[in-house]
């Protein structure tokens, strides 16, 4: 058995593990995102990676952390952790793991990890999405996860789903980001996103199935996976709502009937996505 050292980056939690290749997650350990500095950040993420690097050895270090990010994610930029701006993620970890280290962005890890172990396992055309303290979304098409130029492909959070709407935190209006996120959630109605009401409920579920529909139509694809814990949190009732908008949206011969659902890894598929990163990055997966 093969075992990766998994590491998940949130805006709200850091979370290490250790996950065999046969993506069972066998130790993990997490802490609050407190984010005073950089370093002062990086050192606590090095104090969970601490927590169970004794449970086993791993052959490889596999990052999942929000973006945006430079190719490789040499540097990281996360939009909701504002002290690492163009942060040497990559290259400080492997020098202080000492394991050949690679990092990709938290959604694009979940899409990995579902379409290895979880509710996508099996597809060669789907989306993977991840909305939580933000939105984030990751794409396989052919059988192959899609990079983009800098490996910022499928950042479905800043597809424009209310023209009028909230200004978002990257600058434009109307972001999917900015208007169903826990984050946002919080900062329109007064309250902890996981305290809303049904008609806050519903009405993210439809920006959610609003956003999948016009990635079905772009892309030709018929599944959508969603994890995080404001859609996983609230539910049926988001996930029918978000299945209604997206079968009045999606219209088209090749969209029509296509389904979005919970995401499979439960819990684990952070970490399992960011293991499933490092078996990427050796060409193990």
């Amino acid at each position: 058995m093969r075992i990766a050292l998994a590491v998940d980056i949130g805006g709200t939690k850091l979370a290490a593990g250790l996950v065999a290749d046969a993506g069972e997650v066998l130790a993990s350990a997490s802490a609050p995102t407190v984010a005073g500095s950089a370093d002062a950040l990086f050192d606590m993420l090095l104090g969970v990676i601490g927590e169970v690097r004794g449970e086993g050895e791993p052959a490889v270090c596999g990052v999942g952390c929000g973006g945006p990010m430079a190719a490789g994610g040499e540097t990281v930029s996360p939009l909701n952790i504002s002290v690492w701006r163009d942060f040497p993620l990559r290259s400080r970890l492997a020098s202080a793991t000492g394991l050949a280290t690679f990092v990709d962005n938290d959604a694009k890890a979940l899409a990995l990890g579902e379409g290895w172990k979880g509710a996508a396992a099996g597809e060669r055309d789907f989306l993977a999405m991840v909305v939580s303290t933000g939105v984030g979304g990751g794409i396989v098409l052919d059988g192959r996860l899609l990079d983009g130029a800098g490996g910022n492909a499928g950042h479905i959070g800043h597809v424009c789903v209310e023209p009028d709407g909230r200004r978002c935190v990257c600058g434009a209006q109307g972001c999917l980001e900015a208007e169903a996120s826990g984050t946002a959630i919080a900062a329109w109605t007064g309250r902890p996103a996981a305290e809303a009401g049904p008609d806050v409920v519903a009405r993210t579920g439809r920006l959610v199935g609003r956003a999948v529909a016009s990635v079905a139509n772009l892309l030709d694809l018929r599944l959508a996976v969603v994890a995080g814990s404001v859609a996983l949190g609230y539910g049926e009732p988001f996930f029918a709502a978000a299945q209604a908008e997206l079968d009045a949206q999606a219209r088209l011969s090749f969209a029509a009937g296509a389904r979005i659902v919970p995401a499979g890894l439960g819990a684990g598929g952070p970490l399992v996505g960011a293991a499933a990163v490092g078996w990427r990055g050796l060409g193990r997966l």
